[in-house]
């Protein structure tokens, strides 16, 4: 999977990262934190905080104690919440952690990791452009219009103001 890209669901102001498989047009929306969102983007846009942001920190941490990670998972949809998996190497043994998608997609940005996705949860959650039914000018125009607010959003679109409902 390829990390297409961080918007906002428009209804909600909910933030997505929306995951592209690497070889079709099907793209996975996970719903995700404003926290996480602006750690995702920023990395994406080579940015970088004046002291560590907790997803940096634990970069840092691995690599202290010589552990990579090798790819990151989303393992499956239960009950609308999606799971992954980060995969870690270390003194040549393998270890599977339990992770939320916001949060490995954020590690794996970090490490250079390669993103997966279980292809169960590609055929239960993934939308797909192709078909008859498609129009590929109204594709072109959507995918225009979702590469300029990449251009101009910045991680301070995704702060929470304090007082206000996640």
């Amino acid at each position: 999977m390829l990390i297409y890209g961080v918007s906002f669901d428009l209804v909600g102001k909910q933030p997505i990262v929306l995951l592209k498989t690497a070889d079709g047009n099907k793209f996975l929306p996970i719903w995700i934190g404003h926290p996480e969102a602006a750690a995702i983007l920023m990395k994406l846009q080579s940015q970088a905080a004046p002291r560590p942001m907790t997803h940096d920190l634990l970069s840092d941490m691995l690599d202290q104690l010589d552990a990579q990670i090798t790819r990151i998972t989303v393992t499956e949809l239960r009950e609308n919440t999606f799971y992954a998996q980060i995969t870690l190497q270390q003194d040549g043994r393998e270890i599977e952690i339990d992770s939320r998608p916001s949060d490995a997609i954020a590690l794996a940005i970090r490490a250079e990791a390669p993103i997966f996705a279980a292809d169960r949860v590609i055929e239960e959650s993934a939308i797909e452009f192709e078909g008859e039914d498609v129009d590929p000018q109204q594709l072109e125009d959507e995918v225009q219009k979702f590469k300029r607010f990449l251009e101009e959003v910045t991680p301070e679109d995704f702060a929470v103001e304090s007082g206000e409902d996640d």
